[in-house]
């Protein structure tokens, strides 16, 4: 339900109101959540929506989900199939037969947060290597993601543009705080990769205004109740307010400068959503992070670093006027560049591009 959801979500709807006719084939897994998001897509998907089983790990499903697509695509006359995450890569590409229909894959990291020195690590970028045979476009959403697949994978033989990911253009008004707003604002999963051992870490000698800084935070995940723990731990039950999952949009009311610490990303949503509202973002220096932050990428702070990101924190709370300032250049930066329209702009002329040749 993370950005790969998303991302395929407003492609889905945008292509839709071009005149395409989109279908979305997705893992027979999930819960009442995901089937609450899938039936707000079925209006747009007039090819429907087809529950696969596409397993996390090596499983039946890699054989048997692949010929159902192929039938599918058959059956359905499709021009493009657009596999998306590892395993939808995998079967949209093996799903094609004599070249049709045209095959592209987004990776979103796929293959790549698999170890490399694992048995599946190496299993599937070995997959991976033998499927841009098969491939006739890799879509990257950051060039982070581009270079990381042509170090750890190959380098494609077939056209990989970057595309960033976009925003919808209600995303770019402006939030206000409220009166009553945290000091800081987290949104995102619960887990180790966040980095939120570090934000909270930080959060300890943050003062504003001669008063301990607050913080917000909205998510789910597997570390939830730990994290929940050390927030105690560290003396900051308090200072600390768990939101439950939330809309960022409403978040950021609550909240007044977004922290995003992660140890890893690819192109986080969340950032370019603080950003299109128009507030602060305080995040580290990793993965396609810097290609958001433009012309402001020197204030990223180094990943699992406790006092560069308390500090970050502090020059934030001590200087509003700057934050702000801040803020406005980078909200500049990306109205043009992380649009959903500018998106599938790109995404619509490389699937006639692929189709032309």
């Amino acid at each position: 339900m993370g950005g790969l959801f998303r991302h395929v979500g407003d492609l889905t709807v945008e292509l839709a109101s071009r005149g395409h006719q989109v279908g979305i084939v997705a893992d027979r897994a999930g819960d009442a959540r995901t089937d609450e998001k899938f039936a707000m897509l079925a209006p747009h998907a007039a090819l429907g929506i087809h529950r696969l089983p596409m397993p996390r790990l090596i499983g039946p499903g890699d054989l048997t989900t692949p010929l159902a697509i192929r039938r599918l695509a058959r059956r359905l006359g499709i021009d493009v199939i657009h596999g998306h995450g590892a395993k939808g890569g995998l079967s949209a590409r093996l799903a094609r037969r004599n070249g049709t229909p045209v095959a592209l894959y987004t990776p979103h990291g796929g293959v790549l947060h698999y170890p490399p020195g694992s048995m599946s690590g190496r299993l599937f970028r070995g997959l991976e290597r033998r499927l841009l045979a098969r491939t006739d476009a890799v879509i990257f959403e950051s060039e982070f993601a581009r270079r990381a697949f042509s170090e750890g994978i190959a380098p494609p033989p077939c056209p990989a543009p970057v595309i960033h990911n976009g925003l919808l253009e209600a995303e770019f008004e402006p939030v206000t705080p409220a009166a009553d707003a945290r000091d800081f604002v987290f949104l995102g999963e619960f887990r180790e990769l966040k980095g939120i051992r570090y934000l909270l870490q930080a959060l300890t000698g943050v003062m504003a205004d001669g008063r301990p800084a607050t913080l917000v935070m909205a998510g789910a995940g597997p570390d939830f109740e730990a994290f929940r723990e050390l927030a105690a731990t560290l003396g900051l039950a308090a200072r600390v307010e768990f939101a439950g999952v939330r809309p960022a949009r409403e978040m950021f009311v609550r909240g007044r400068i977004a922290v995003v610490p992660s140890l890893a990303e690819s192109l986080p949503y969340v950032v370019m959503e603080a950003t299109a509202a128009g507030r602060p973002v305080i995040a580290t220096n990793v993965g396609g992070t810097a290609e958001i932050f433009g012309p402001t990428a020197p204030s990223l702070v180094p990943p699992a670093n406790v006092p560069a990101l308390a500090d970050a924190m502090q020059a934030a709370l001590d200087a509003p006027e700057a934050a702000e300032a801040e803020a406005r250049r980078r909200l500049e930066f990306i109205r043009t560049r992380f649009s959903v329209v500018y998106m599938a702009d790109q995404i619509e002329a490389l699937y006639r591009q692929a189709l032309a040749s």
